[in-house]
């Protein structure tokens, strides 16, 4: 099975548009979406199957709301992909720790291109839009002690590209938390700003180190953090507010420069707190996270998966371009809303949906699989 062309093309259309200075308006961005839509429907089989069950195609729909979304559990089940998987480049798996190995979602990249463009584009205008180049600090494994893990190559990603030296702190034994301190001590002797990056429950594994041992330290002016996931760990939760004030208080770093990150292994776009931005451009804005401008978030209600008004709570869909050789449509089960006065399309993240309220993606999924079997 050879590419097509037309995804090789949309490819090269997509990264002109994540490089462009100028933001996809949503008439450009309907016309991409509707040629990849096409593109995925003739190249994903399980996915065109999905369509046609639905009565759904690219000739029958009028605007990219229209096309089909794929719940996130799907990738579960079904290998999503518009090329023979063996050529991928990347193949990403979720951590199939709730329903074991055999559960795990996998998604299939033919090359890194598009999600490193993706990724080192939005997160410099998000995180590092001072134009700062800081060492970086992270908690979470390399790209080498973890392959397949859609974070690392994030994280190493940026550290290729965006930083002049990294540090990994976390491996098969866990938070290095001692080699961390020494380290920030240092940092913090030398007046030598800092990004610290991780997961947010290996910060919180990491605040207790320090809260047990009564270390603080005051870490340079313009040192940041970026912290991903939710807050919620498998022993306890520890509220947004809270943790923001403990990083405060043990890190020494204004509140304006701690940045939340919401991805998934599923999805090529990442969405980032605006808070930095905001504090760079000296304005003043509410919480929210912002998507890139090649990706559009919509919000649905959890029984029926049609839109909310703005300022309800529902279930976040993504329609995210980076996603060409897979499917750029993603149902998910997490709970947001829009920040209505926010005038660039912010968005929050509530949480999981619980039971029925995911009513509606749990139909979508049942819709996908039977699909399968005719």
């Amino acid at each position: 099975m050879q590419i097509s062309a037309s995804l090789r093309r949309l490819e090269r259309m997509i990264l002109d548009a994540i490089a462009c200075e100028t933001p996809l308006d949503d008439a450009a961005f309907d016309q991409l979406a509707r040629m990849v839509f096409a593109a995925q429907y003739a190249a994903n089989a399980p996915y065109r199957r999905y369509c046609d069950l639905l009565g759904r195609a690219p000739k029958t729909i009028s605007s990219w709301q229209e096309i089909p979304a794929v719940p996130a559990t799907a990738f579960k089940t079904l290998t999503l992909a518009c090329f023979p998987v063996k050529r991928a480049a990347l193949v990403f798996t979720t951590s199939g720790t709730t329903q074991g190995q055999g559960k795990q979602g996998t998604h299939y990249l033919l090359t890194p291109r598009l999600y490193e463009a993706s990724l080192l584009r939005h997160f410099a205008a998000m995180v590092l839009p001072d134009d700062a180049r800081l060492p970086m600090l992270v908690l979470a494994p390399s790209p080498e002690d973890a392959p397949h893990s859609s974070l690392s190559y994030m994280f190493g990603t940026i550290a290729r590209a965006l930083t002049p030296e990294t540090t990994y702190y976390v491996d098969e034994r866990g938070l290095d938390a001692e080699a961390l301190a020494r380290d920030l001590a240092l940092a913090e002797a030398q007046g030598a700003p800092v990004l610290l990056a991780g997961t947010a429950f290996a910060f919180v594994h990491f605040l207790d180190y320090c809260h047990e041992r009564g270390l603080r330290f005051a870490l340079p002016p313009r040192s940041r953090l970026m912290d991903t996931g939710g807050f919620k760990g498998r022993s306890r939760e520890v509220p947004r507010d809270e943790l923001y004030a403990r990083y405060t208080e043990t890190f020494g770093i204004a509140p304006q420069y701690l940045v939340n990150e919401y991805g998934m292994t599923e999805l090529g776009a990442q969405f980032y707190d605006a808070t930095l931005l905001d504090h760079h451009l000296r304005r003043r804005g509410p919480l929210r996270k912002l998507a890139p401008h090649w990706c559009r978030v919509s919000i649905l209600d959890p029984e029926t998966l049609t839109p909310v008004p703005p300022g309800q709570t529902g279930v976040l869909r993504f329609f995210d371009l980076t996603n060409l050789y897979s499917v750029a449509a993603i149902q998910t089960e997490d709970l947001g809303r829009a920040v209505v006065d926010s005038l660039d399309g912010g968005f929050e993240v509530l949480g999981r949906a619980q039971g029925a309220e995911a009513r509606g993606c749990s139909i979508a999924l049942d819709d996908l699989l039977l699909a399968q079997r005719q």
